[in-house]
Order: C-alpha cells, then sequence, then structure tokens
C-alpha cells in the first residue's frame, strides 16, 4: 500500500503567485494574515479528529511573526518543513541570496518550532531545469529532502520528464532527497492531481486513480499538497484577472468536504515527509536519480522586485 504524504504550504492569501504585483493594504493584509491563522488552526483540527499526521511548508516569515502557531503545528506531531522566507520563487535570487533564504527560514522555524527542520518546497514550485543549482544551496544549509520538482508541463512550473516516484535531484555539485507532487499517468502524458486547483477542479476520482497507480510503484509514496486559504471560502477575493481569478477560487467552497473524503478513504496511509525520507535514506543508491542541473543549461536568475501593478480592495 502506498504512503500518502499530507501537505500543506502555509501562506497569506495576498502571497500567491497570482497575486504577484498586487500592492495590498496594511489592513487587508493583517486580515488575510488573521484569516491564514485561522484556517491553519482549523486544518489542525480536522487532522486530529482523523488522526493524521501532515507535514506543514510554512514561510520563515511567519515563523517570525506567528510563533505560537508553527509550535502548535509541532506540538500537535505534524512535521514543519521550510517553504522559503516570504514566497519568493527561486528564480529571483542569486545562489547567494537564495542560500541566505533558505537559512533564515530554517532558523526562523527551528527557534519556533523547539526542533529541526530538514524539509523545503519552493514556492510556486519553482525548483527546474534552469534553477536546479537551489539543489546544493539546499544541501549546504542543512536540508535533507527537497518537494519543488512538480513533473508536469505547465506554464508556471514543472519538469515533466522527472520521475513521478521519489528520486535522487542533483545540482550541480550536490543532491538530495526529492519527493514530487503526485501526478497520474494517462494518455502519455502526466497529469497534476496532487493538490491545489487540481483538487478543487478535477474529479477527486483523478486523485484517487494517481494514488492507484502509486502503489504499483517502488517506493510507493503519493505527495498531496493543499494551502490553508482553499479552505476559507469567505476571505475577501483578490482583484485578478479572469484566468487567475478562476484558477485561484474555482472550488474553494467544496475544498473541507472533499479533504475529510480523502481523510475518510485513506485512513491510516498518511505519513510524514521527514518519516518517508527516513525510509528512503538507507536505500538511496537504488533510486533513480535525476540531474536538474545538466551541462548546457544556463542558470536562471530574474528580477522579482516588488512592483505596484494594481491594488488589492
Amino acid at each position: 500500500m502506498a504512503s500518502v504524504v499530507l501537505s500543506f504550504d502555509v501562506e497569506e492569501h495576498d502571497r500567491i503567485e497570482a497575486a504577484a504585483g498586487l500592492k495590498c493594504p496594511a489592513p487587508l493584509r493583517r486580515e488575510y494574515a488573521d484569516r491564514m491563522e485561522r484556517a491553519t488552526r482549523r486544518l489542525l483540527d480536522i487532522l486530529d479528529e482523523a488522526g493524521a499526521k501532515a507535514t506543514f511548508f510554512v514561510l520563515g516569515e511567519i515563523a517570525r511573526r506567528r510563533p505560537r502557531l508553527v509550535r502548535d503545528i509541532a506540538d500537535a506531531g505534524h512535521e514543519v518543513a521550510s517553504h522559503g522566507w516570504d514566497h519568493r520563487r527561486v528564480q529571483c535570487f542569486s545562489p547567494t541570496e537564495f542560500l541566505d533564504d533558505v537559512r533564515a527560514s530554517k532558523d526562523a522555524l527551528e527557534q519556533a518550532a523547539g526542533g529541526p527542520v530538514v524539509g523545503y518546497r519552493a514556492p510556486t514550485f519553482s525548483i527546474g531545469r534552469r534553477t536546479g543549482w537551489a539543489i546544493d544551496g539546499l544541501a549546504e544549509a542543512g536540508y535533507q529532502y527537497d518537494s519543488s520538482v512538480f513533473p508536469v508541463r505547465h506554464d508556471r512550473y514543472g519538469v515533466p520528464d522527472a520521475p513521478r516516484t521519489p528520486f535522487v535531484a542533483e545540482g550541480e555539485s550536490a543532491h538530495l532527497i526529492e519527493l514530487p507532487p503526485a501526478t497520474c499517468r494517462a494518455l502519455g502524458q502526466n497529469l497534476p492531481v496532487a493538490g491545489g486547483g487540481y483538487f478543487r477542479l478535477f474529479p477527486l476520482a483523478l486523485m484517487e486513480s494517481g494514488l492507484r497507480q502509486l502503489t504499483r510503484t517502488d517506493p510507493a509514496v503519493g505527495v498531496l499538497y493543499f494551502h490553508p486559504w482553499e479552505f476559507d471560502p469567505e476571505q475577501p477575493r483578490l482583484p485578478l484577472g479572469w484566468l487567475a481569478r478562476w484558477r485561484t477560487y474555482v472550488g474553494v467552497g467544496r475544498s473541507s468536504a472533499r479533504l475529510s473524503a480523502l481523510l475518510a478513504r485513506h485512513a491510516g496511509r498518511f505519513r510524514r515527509a521527514v518519516d518517508v525520507v527516513a525510509d528512503l535514506r538507507p536505500r538511496m543508491d537504488a533510486l533513480p536519480r535525476f540531474r536538474l542541473a545538466p551541462a548546457g543549461v544556463p542558470a536562471l536568475t530574474v528580477e522579482c522586485g516588488p512592483v505596484a501593478l494594481s491594488k488589492c480592495s
């Protein structure tokens, strides 16, 4: 039977990729931060009722501002892992800046959680072919695994030829265990079924199909991901374009019911990412290896400073 890693990317709603370039007034930012905490605490209650443990990829800035929330996640038996400092994509950094970011996040989270932080997920799954150098920075900062390489085609992220199951991700000079989000193989393509908008839009049967496929792999691990804001249908809506608005809000009203159904169907299968990695480390030599930073592919860094294109309302 496959292990299912249930994970949550904890960030305020105004930090999502679709909102890049929006400048929100301070009162609305505070409201989003408060709602993020309330939604996360509701998720903790839901998980407790189901007897399920999860991995929470949390921003370092949240650990600095709301350390009690991070400690409560850890005290409930869940894993606290890093989602970077403030949700900037990997390509926004030079390698040196990225190392500073993941070190700062790790330190803040460890202080708040009271224990080690060994896992990382890049905002918007932004570790790929041209940001493979990030693997070296994560290894240098002391992380043991990454969960950022999504083996799909997408306009914002993805490495479609990466393995669908846990593998060893090779950077320029270092490597880490990689836990890719779950996909469903159909019609010669990897369909994204791991969570987020795919969970809200597609029938739950598609996610179930992907998880069933993973029972026939070795190692049999499926990684799912969600965000606290996806379970808060009453939150103020961001002024997004029509496509981004649809992607962001489709199905938000049914997310809680779907999560409860998922927890009930797979009771006993949920594990924290850190525990799966502990099982995989002794057999790393048997895992597939995939070079994310191949020779001849230039490194990618872009300017990602805050630009006020429009205002939240």
